[in-house]
């Protein structure tokens, strides 16, 4: 149980005193009636005696009464209703509540801190000790312990205002004070009067109510005297006439009002009667006009209206119906309305409220009492105690003894006598059956049992508690002998208690005798009042015994359902029990909280059902118990509502609906609906108050987006626009540091190849991943998107209406000042912002969903994005809750709103994490995240740029015409418009001689893409030549191939001009989709110190599907003779295959044209052309082309600086596409360049390692040659029974003689792993060697010799044939040459193969060859057989000159040479 204020040794002797009528005449009440108090309530202060009181008992013992008090009260003729009792208790409970602004008293249990609001707290107490700590001083100490006053002045006023009863006369009348005033007229006639009719009310049969103790009532007369008004002397004369006639011991002279109550008053007299006066008692009613039998309404009563919780000032319209009941004694027969949401009508409840206060405000109580009038009240409560009270009741007692003892004839005294000296005496057998009831027979009131009970009552009253103790005990054994069990059950309480009280406890505390007495008034003598009574008693004794768990057993024992206040405060108490035990038991506390916090509410007691749950909450709060945390929420949140604390209720409903409930989806509706009820009445009292924060949905602030620019428009048509940068689109990590590369670059070329320090790339769309460390710039009259994500964590749909952004803007004019302004939109007529409303949102149960917001800033300034503002609203179902129905909506949407509050959410954004610095890492800071504050920068270019006929699916190496569309759409000009593009051999604008070709898009339709001249038939067999620069083809040296400029007209796009380019395109050599990246970079005419250039990104999705695969090889020509009469023609050797599959429905693909380009060679013509003049190929069919090339003639070769290069076509159709135009030579050069690029990365591997000998330069030099060869082809392609001509080129690149190339990159094989070495290898120096085929090319060999030889082997055996070895050095370098003709076979297969035959002559040649020399030899063969016969077995060796080290190789003969000797 809670601490008291009372320990129960004070408890029982103030809960059972002497009981005094008081019988006033009319004239005596007026004089008390000054002070606004009856006679009873003028005593009331001072009825306990304030020192020691002796009396005798028995057997003349003296016996010590210490603290007694006596009860004064009104005659009142009729036993109280119980309605009323409940209603006075009721009233009792609600007006004592725990005091606000106290120090909260943190009682720790377990791992629980419990927080209770206490008044007994002395702020200095440690609360946070160790546990163990703080529970043994819960146990020492009576400060830390919560107290629950509401439940000892119910306990007072239950004790207080029990109706007496025939069983017991605790609270039976001893004695009956009558009074009178002095300025009667005949004052001993009013005594007279007075004596008269207490005698009548005590004996006369109509009044069964109030009971006396004994028909000899103690008499005892006052006179009251007003000492401001009234004649002393006559006072006097007739107080000395009243102790004439009724003795000296029987009366008494008071004298009151010792000044007028108008006078005003220099000195405050304390007013001891208001605290008395506010535990409205049943015992404390008066009478008046009617006479003393009528009972009338105290007065005061209406004091119960008032709110005792320390808030006078605020209007309670909180529905609690008991206390607006008119009387405490009449019963309200209209039913509770206190669990309905909506309690009776506030205004009337709230204006008679205000009566109340004001009638009751002004009342002084004792204003006409000075304290010398307290002193003789204090003094008359004494001497009548002493004189009267007292020496009556010792009388009594021995009396009651003597009666006893004499009716037996015995001359013991009571307490040495045995229980057979109490057997006889019983009625007679036929009156006890008559009055036999239910709980046993009842006594007449002259039988010896009742007497012992009077008498153990008496002792009891005065505590003499052995002697009461022996009396109850003896009584108890009678009434249980004759069955009588409620007489039984009242002499066991009794015993028990007087036990517990015996000074010394000389036995222990006989706890069953309360628990029989419990049972029999429960259960036989269905009496619940005095079951309580033992209950409250028993308790008290057990918690003073700290056995905690029996007095919480005993306590919830009582709970029932006759009444839920009773049961209320009783669970609470046994959840106090709970946690004052040995080892606290924390969730029994909260469970019986919650079951008390119930029955309070049942009850109608608000605020403590609301206390209750709180305390509860406390426990069950973050321990996972969710669906118990939403019970307790919501019964918080409904009594708060209830009581007008709609900041408390919204709060707890907010618990319910943010936590991830586990509730059904009608609960959460249920939830739901009751918060915005709750809320809509909170933002009615202020409604130009800020807006609220929402709790839903929730809103996940870190993935809020922010995109600055127009939405991308969509296709129309054959036009496409660019792609740009769009809220759809997806973060990607590698794609955003590809755009970033590409934008570096092309601002890098513009800045003469440096990056500046301050260039940051641009962002258009900010999110989690972007740096978002800077404020970004956004542009005036170009919107700014906020995505913001919402979602729903409910089981309910959530609509929201009017959803807009909430923002604050500083603008900034010319001269710089800001005007700060905070606004929410409503209209459109503000000029700096405009701010986009969505109408309605809704968002299904459990979905997440963003929302795009946007804003449409008109004036430059600061912008910062503070969060979202909206209504909140469920749509409308069929169910209601508790008598909440939709409220009438005047919603016009898609969706049927039930309701809706208008609130806010704001959007706080947490920036990184920093970890850059060492303070950094050892602590948590968090960077700033300003996504959300752009800066509003003038007016910019905005480019938008479409694609027309821009294809989606090439074959490799197909070329299309497509064009571009470039529009500026603001109104600033832009200039300085770039591509770039990581694969700039996808697409071209032409170079310088592109005016050349159709520029309509219908044009391309039907003619080739290619310039093309229609040539003779004569012509097809010889190269047609032309040649090109690289320049012209914006490939020069060192630029920076990926950036392009855009040939605009002017180099200028006005505002809203537009300009249409024609762009061609190559499908990419490799097969499958390909992502190609176009990064348009511009900037404005003028500069603007925010924003230097603007992008706009474009994504191509090509998918390339395979058509041809080319492969080449060179080799040195064996013939030496050439127009010019001096060497150096090559073979070149062409393969080509058609591998596409037939998905694409090409038929067959055409070799139209084979071109060469290169500074140096070119082709000359071709070698196998066959008699099929047309170069087809069908599917999966492969073709063989061999040309001869020759050296460009010198005026053709250009010096290395002018990139000159010399195209040779060959042509197999009857058109010359014309390869040094656009756009043939436009991607030649960019796959060039892109080789180029490729075969550097790989080179500049090798140059770091080691610097090449120049003699291993030359030999390399010799294998090199720089051809390349262009493939160019069309395809007929049959697409809804529609022939298309498709067209396309493969580009060779050709590096060293006799290396095959391919036209389509190959794939790496990854290198075998080596195995592990555990040593470290000698670090030996590698001579550097060139390999053996650059050494091979060193030295062209070529034997002349007739091919077939007729010789007359029978005429001359040996047959001589003279050959010619022709050795020409291909280097510019002298070379040291030696040829061995001796036969080294090393198998006989090659014998047999060959034939036998030898060289005659010198069998080796050392020569030295100059640069580029040619030499021949003369040599003879000689044969013995008719055969062929393989020439080729010299073997050369070669060197360099000038170098000492021999680097030797056998030349390898490119094939072999073949003789046949006939015999003639």
């Amino acid at each position: 149980m809670a601490q008291c204020v009372q320990s129960v040794q004070e408890l029982i002797p103030d809960s059972f005193v002497p009981c005094v009528a008081a019988l006033c005449s009319d004239e005596a009440e007026r004089l008390t009636r000054l002070n606004h108090l009856s006679f009873a309530e003028l005593l009331k202060p001072f009825t306990r005696l304030t020192s020691e009181v002796h009396m005798r008992d028995p057997n003349n013992q003296l016996h010590i009464i210490k603290n007694l008090k006596i009860a004064v009260s009104n005659i009142i003729t009729q036993p109280p209703q119980p309605g009323a009792i409940r209603k006075l208790l009721s009233d009792v409970v609600s007006g004592s509540q725990p005091a606000e602004g106290l120090v909260a008293n943190v009682i720790t249990a377990g791992d629980y801190d419990l927080n209770i609001s206490d008044r007994s707290i002395k702020a200095s107490v440690p609360w946070y000790n160790n546990w163990k700590d703080t529970l043994m001083e819960l146990k020492e100490s009576s400060l830390n312990t919560a107290t629950t006053p509401w439940f000892e002045s119910y306990r007072e006023t239950f004790l207080q205002s029990m109706p007496a009863a025939d069983h017991e006369f605790l609270n039976h009348y001893l004695a009956c004070m009558l009074v009178a005033s002095s300025s009667e007229a005949e004052p001993m006639e009013q005594f007279s009067k007075l004596s008269n009719e207490q005698h009548r009310i005590q004996h006369n049969n109509d009044y069964s109510y109030p009971k006396w103790f004994i028909p000899n009532t103690l008499k005892y007369y006052v006179l009251l005297h007003d000492v401001s008004a009234g004649d002393e002397q006559r006072a006097e004369s007739i107080y000395e006439e009243m102790k004439q006639k009724f003795g000296t011991q029987g009366c008494y002279l008071l004298k009151i009002n010792s000044r007028t109550s108008n006078r005003a008053s220099d000195e405050q007299i304390p007013d001891p009667w208001s605290q008395y006066l506010q535990k409205n008692s049943i015992q404390n009613q008066e009478s008046y006009e009617d006479g003393p039998c009528t009972i009338t309404s105290n007065k005061n009563s209406d004091s119960n209206l008032l709110s005792l919780d320390g808030l006078d000032n605020e209007v309670k319209v909180d529905g609690l119906p008991n206390n607006l009941r008119a009387h405490p004694l009449q019963l309200d027969p209209s039913s509770d309305s206190s669990n309905s949401i909506d309690g009776p009508d506030p205004v009337k409840s709230a204006s008679s409220l205000h009566e109340t206060k004001k009638a009751n405000s002004g009342v002084i109580h004792g204003a006409c009492l000075t304290l010398t009038d307290h002193d003789r009240i204090r003094q008359f409560i004494q001497e009548f105690t002493f004189r009267g009270l007292l020496p009556h009741i010792e009388k009594t007692i021995r009396q009651l003894n003597d009666q006893l003892i004499s009716r037996k004839g015995l001359s013991r005294s009571l307490f040495s006598a045995t229980k057979k000296w109490f057997s006889g005496s019983k009625v007679p057998e036929k009156s006890i059956n008559e009055l036999k009831n239910t709980s046993g027979l009842l006594y007449p009131p002259e039988a010896p049992e009742l007497q012992i009970r009077k008498m153990a009552d008496l002792c009891f009253l005065v505590q003499h508690y052995d002697l009461a103790y022996s009396c109850y005990h003896t009584a108890k054994k009678d009434f249980l002998n004759d069955q009588a069990m409620l007489y039984a059950a009242g002499a066991l309480e009794m015993a028990a208690v007087s036990a517990f009280l015996q000074p010394g406890a000389p036995r222990p505390y006989p706890a069953h005798y309360m628990d029989t007495a419990i049972q029999t008034y429960r259960d036989i003598c269905k009496n619940m009042v005095l079951a309580e009574r033992c209950v409250l008693l028993s308790a008290e004794i057990l918690k003073s015994q700290s056995k905690y768990s029996e007095a919480a057993a005993l306590l919830i024992r009582l709970t029932s359902e006759d009444s839920d206040l009773r049961s209320a405060l009783l669970l609470e108490q046994a959840a106090h029990c709970f946690i004052n035990m040995k080892s606290p038991m924390v969730r029994k506390y909260a469970f019986h909280m919650i079951l008390a916090g119930h029955r309070f509410s049942k009850a109608g007691q608000k605020k403590h059902a609301l206390r209750c749950y709180c305390q509860a909450m406390q426990v069950y709060k973050g321990k996972g118990w969710s669906l118990a945390e939403d019970h307790i929420n919501f019964t918080i949140g409904r009594q708060s509502y209830t009581l007008r604390q709609l900041d408390n209720a919204v709060s707890a409903f907010r618990h319910i609906l943010i936590n991830e409930s586990k509730q059904s989806a009608a609960q959460q509706g249920a939830f739901l609906r009751e918060y915005l009820y709750v809320y809509k009445n909170v933002s009615q009292l202020s409604p130009d108050g800020p807006l609220p924060q929402l709790p839903l949905p929730y809103i996940n602030s870190s993935t809020t987006r922010v995109f600055f620019g127009h939405d991308r428009r969509p296709a129309d048509g054959e036009k496409q626009a660019a792609t740009h940068i769009s809220l759809d689109q997806e973060y990607d990590y590698e794609s955003s540091q590809q755009w970033r590369e590409l934008e570096e670059q092309v601002v890098a070329l513009v800045n003469k190849g440096v990056i500046p320090s301050n260039f940051h790339p641009t962002q258009y769309c900010l999110n989690s991943f972007s740096d978002n460390s800077r404020f970004p710039l956004a542009v005036v009259e170009e919107p700014i998107t906020v995505e913001v994500a919402f979602r729903n964590p409910l089981k309910v749909p959530l609509l929201l209406t009017d959803l807009s952004l909430l923002w604050k803007f500083q603008p900034k004019d010319s001269s710089g000042k800001n005007d700060e302004e905070v606004k929410e939109l409503v209209t459109s007529e503000h000029e700096m912002i405009g701010t986009e409303v969505i109408s309605e949102f809704l968002i299904n149960n459990e979905e997440s969903k963003v929302a795009r917001l946007k804003l449409f800033p008109h004036h430059i300034g600061e912008l910062h994005i503070l969060g979202v503002v909206y209504n909140l609203g469920t749509i409308q179902g069929s169910m209601t809750v508790d008598g909440i129905g939709a409220l009438p909506g005047c919603h016009t949407g898609k969706h049927s709103l039930s309701m809706s509050v208008r609130g806010r959410q704001d959007l706080e954004i947490q920036g990184p994490r920093l970890n850059n610095t060492k303070e950094e890492k050892t602590s948590i800071k968090y960077g700033p995240d300003r996504r959300l504050d752009p800066i509003i920068t003038e007016e910019m270019p905005l480019l938008e740029v479409f694609f027309i006929h821009f294809p989606t699916g090439l074959l490799c190496g197909e070329i299309r015409k497509a064009y571009v569309e470039f529009v500026n759409v603001s109104k600033c000009p832009l200039t300085g418009l770039k591509v770039v593009s990581k694969h700039p051999e996808f697409f071209t604008f032409g170079g310088n001689t592109a005016v050349l070709t159709p520029l309509s898009p219908s044009a391309s339709e039907n003619c080739s893409a290619y310039k093309t001249v229609v040539t003779d038939s004569t012509s097809v067999c010889t190269a047609l030549t032309s040649s090109a620069s690289s320049v012209d083809f914006g490939i020069g040296i060192g630029s920076q191939p990926e950036v392009i400029p855009v040939p605009l007209p002017d180099t200028v796009l006005l505002p809203g001009a537009s300009v249409q380019l024609p762009m061609w395109l190559r499908g990419p050599d490799e097969e499958g989709v390909h992502e190609i990246n176009f990064l348009f970079y511009y900037e404005s005419v003028k500069k603007l110190p925010k924003i230097r250039h603007r992008i706009l990104r474009h994504t191509a999705v090509i998918c390339t599907s395979r058509s041809l695969n080319v492969r080449a090889t060179v080799c040195r020509s064996n013939s030496l003779e050439d127009e010019e009469g001096r060497g150096g023609n090559m073979l070149v050797f062409v393969d080509v295959e058609n591998i596409n599959t037939s998905e694409a429905g090409v038929k067959e693909f055409h070799i139209v044209q084979v071109s060469s380009s290169s500074k140096h060679w070119k082709l000359q013509q071709s070698v196998n052309l066959s008699e099929n003049k047309d170069a087809k190929l069908g599917s999966r069919e492969k073709g063989k082309f061999c040309f001869k090339a020759v050296r460009c003639k010198e005026k053709e070769v250009a010096t290395q600086s002018s990139e000159k290069y010399t195209f040779a076509d060959i042509i197999f159709g009857n058109e010359q596409i014309i390869s040094s135009a656009s756009p043939c030579a436009d991607f030649f050069y960019r796959s060039l360049s892109s080789e180029l690029k490729k075969s550097r990365v790989q080179r500049s591997v090798h140059t770091e390692k080691q610097s090449l000998e120049d003699a291993v330069r030359l030999i390399q030099k010799c294998s090199e040659v720089d051809l390349n060869v262009v493939v160019l082809w069309k395809a007929y392609v049959v697409e809804d029974s529609k022939q298309l001509i498709l067209e396309g080129q493969h580009h060779v690149i050709l590096h060293t003689i006799g290396k095959e190339a391919f036209s389509y990159p190959q794939k790496q094989e990854p290198p075998e792993m080596e195995p592990l070495k555990f040593f470290r290898p000698e670090n030996t120096a590698v001579s550097l060697r060139p390999s053996v085929e650059q050494l091979s090319n060193l030295i062209k060999t070529s034997l002349h010799y007739p091919e077939s030889f007729n010789h007359p082997f029978h005429q001359k055996s040996l047959c001589l044939v003279p050959v010619t070895l022709l050795l020409s050095n291909c280097s510019k370098a002298d070379v040291d040459v030696i040829v061995d003709l001796r036969h080294k076979t090393t198998s006989p297969e090659s014998l047999e193969i060959h034939g036998s035959f030898t060289w005659l002559g010198q069998t080796q040649y050392k020569l030295q060859l100059k640069g580029e020399e040619i030499h021949s030899l003369q040599l003879k063969a000689c044969f013995v057989h008719t055969g062929v016969y393989n020439l080729g077995t010299p073997r050369v060796f070669a060197k360099l000159s000038d170098q000492v080290t021999v680097f030797e190789t056998s030349q390898q003969n490119s094939m072999p040479a073949l003789i046949i000797i006939n015999n003639v």
